[in-house]
């Protein structure tokens, strides 16, 4: 009887390992990534986060998904919440350089590797950063309205948020080329990066400056914003040089209508597979990407 106890007792202890084992492996073997986007009212991220979890699907990857509504605490929160969740790995496109800095320095800190996509975050600590390079971006937007006008003439810019990495990129880069230029900048305003704001900053600008001969906007939302405006004060849109920044579907629309010249494609879908599978690959075998910042370069896209 002692020797049926001991040799039940060792058997035990050996299925209750091999069980362990196995929770161990299945754990590895399934992959969770948080993911969250400043906001879905943009066009952009619905890309972006669209064709993510449809590459997820693709590789075997647990994709969880969050629409931060253009807001930094939300967004905050989300973050937390993927820790407090313990997901293998967190993808984020951060609303502002500086304001997710803390979470994401906590997520890192608690073994959880974090890559940005699209906009930048003002840290060290992330695994990698995939984006378009928005200061290329705006240098080819800044090209074509150059070459359209003839190199003379007058342009209004509308900015994206005012410390999101991806506005300041875009102006730094399409002010660069105006600026060498012979067309002029009239102003450069704020519009959030949203339609209904650029629309009302596009109203009041036409009324300061009528004589304007082309438009930038840092992203569709906002070119299509000032092109309302501009049809709302009889205007016809295609007697002016207007470009647009995203590749949104809604822009194609305009471009196909003649309201609009030009987007500049920064293929969001590229961005997030791309991070993914540096944070996939990072999670199974420990391996650092050679470069820590990847970019892919924007092109115009023209009817």
């Amino acid at each position: 009887m002692k020797r049926f106890l001991v040799l039940l007792m060792v058997l035990v202890t050996l299925t209750g390992a091999i069980f362990a084992a196995g929770q161990v492996e299945a754990k590895k073997e399934g992959i969770t990534i948080g993911m969250t986007v400043p906001g879905l009212q943009f066009p952009f991220f619905i890309t972006m986060q669209n064709e993510a979890v449809a590459h997820a699907k693709e590789i075997g990857v647990t994709l969880l998904t969050h629409d931060s509504q253009n807001n930094s605490a939300m967004q905050m929160a989300a973050v937390e919440n993927y820790i407090a969740q313990k997901v293998d790995g967190i993808l984020i496109s951060p609303l502002t350089e500086d304001s997710l800095v803390p979470a994401i320095e906590a997520a890192v800190a608690a073994g959880i590797p974090v890559a940005t996509v699209d906009r930048k975050a003002n840290t060290d600590v992330i695994l990698v950063h995939v984006g378009a390079d928005n200061v290329e971006g705006g240098r080819a937007a800044g090209r074509f309205v150059v070459e359209k006008l003839g190199n003379k003439g007058t342009v209004i810019e509308l900015e994206g948020t005012p410390g999101a990495s991806s506005a300041i990129d875009r102006k730094a880069g399409f002010d660069e080329i105006v600026n060498a230029s012979n067309v002029k900048i009239l102003v450069s305003q704020t519009a959030d990066f949203s339609r209904s704001k650029a629309q009302n900053v596009m109203e009041n600008l036409i009324q300061v400056y009528p004589n304007f001969d082309a438009v930038f906007g840092a992203n569709d939302e906002m070119i299509i914003g000032a092109i309302e405006a501009m049809l709302s004060a009889g205007i016809d849109p295609s007697t002016k040089v207007t470009i647009g920044f995203d590749a949104d579907s809604d822009a194609f629309v305009y471009m196909k209508e003649g309201k609009l010249n030009a987007t500049i494609d920064q293929y969001p879908g590229q961005q997030a597979s791309r991070a993914m599978d540096v944070l996939v690959d990072y999670i199974k075998t420990g391996r650092k990407p050679a470069d820590k910042l990847q970019f892919i370069s924007p092109l115009p896209v023209t009817k």
